[in-house]
């Protein structure tokens, strides 16, 4: 995923994590579709892409759900063009769409302390199905999906034209933050959801991929557990990968797009 990376655009964003004064963190958080295959054309058909590097989901046909640290503060914010329409960047099916507004979570400071979620609002709506959102968090483990355009190998700044997915296992929560804290990072069990192989790795997301989705199969429809947050390097056995835990957000969503959708 990411020399601490952002599962972003960028390489990494340096972190002043809140964190026992012991251990230094050595790497940076970061993050991109490692160890995957190409998705299929219309396999995650609300999956778009930012036009500052990172990915989002059409959760609502006029909202599109990313990562705090992907968008600016709330407020108008017409600087954002939302790529839509096809796994295929190059393909004609694509279209594009301008933000009208943005809602960053309140509480956001930084990827390691969470909160790390945000609502775009597009300035039309997009004809097209939308990914469910959970409603408690019964599907918080298990074999989880990412998706993203991100970088397909640690280092690398490349984003990728097909839309990839990835297989990743649910890592538990003590686990994931005594291996966090351990080396420094802060880490916060209610806001965050863990993936990866702690066995042989090569599978997570990674740089370019921030702001897109952790899916868990819930019968004939993908919902959305999490969204693509922070991790040090890229499919690293020691690291996995670490996203937003929608589950834990899932209200907060719902409740900043109805009052954005009520102030019209």
């Amino acid at each position: 995923m990411r020399a601490i990376a952002l599962f972003m655009c960028v390489t990494a964003m340096a972190v002043a994590a809140a964190a026992p004064a012991a251990a230094k963190p050595a790497d940076p958080p970061q993050v991109e579709v490692i160890g995957g295959a190409r998705a299929g054309a219309g396999e995650f058909p609300w999956m778009v892409r930012l036009d500052n590097g990172c990915a989002g989901t059409l959760v609502r046909t006029q909202y599109v759900l990313t990562a705090a640290h992907c968008v600016g503060r709330t407020g108008a914010n017409t600087s954002i063009t939302v790529t839509a329409g096809a796994a295929d960047l190059g393909s004609g099916k694509t279209f594009q769409v301008r933000s009208s507004q943005v809602w960053r979570a309140r509480g956001f400071s930084d990827v390691t302390r969470g909160d790390d979620w945000a609502v775009i609002r597009l300035a039309r709506p997009v004809d097209g199905p939308v990914v469910a959102l959970p409603a408690g968090g019964g599907l918080d483990n298990g074999t989880l999906t990412a998706v993203g355009w991100g970088a397909t190998r640690e280092g690398s700044r490349a984003q990728q034209r097909y839309l990839r997915k990835v297989q990743v296992p649910y890592v538990a929560d003590g686990t994931c933050g005594k291996i966090y804290r351990s080396h420094g990072y802060g880490f916060t069990d209610a806001d965050m959801i863990c993936a990866g192989d702690l066995n042989r790795g090569g599978k997570d997301s990674c740089q370019g991929d921030s702001g897109g989705p952790l899916l868990r199969r819930d019968g004939a429809r993908w919902v959305q557990v999490g969204i693509v947050s922070w991790g040090v390097g890229c499919g690293r056995a020691a690291y996995p990968g670490v996203y937003t835990q929608v589950s834990h957000f899932a209200a907060d969503i719902k409740a900043a797009i109805e009052e954005n959708a009520a102030r019209g």
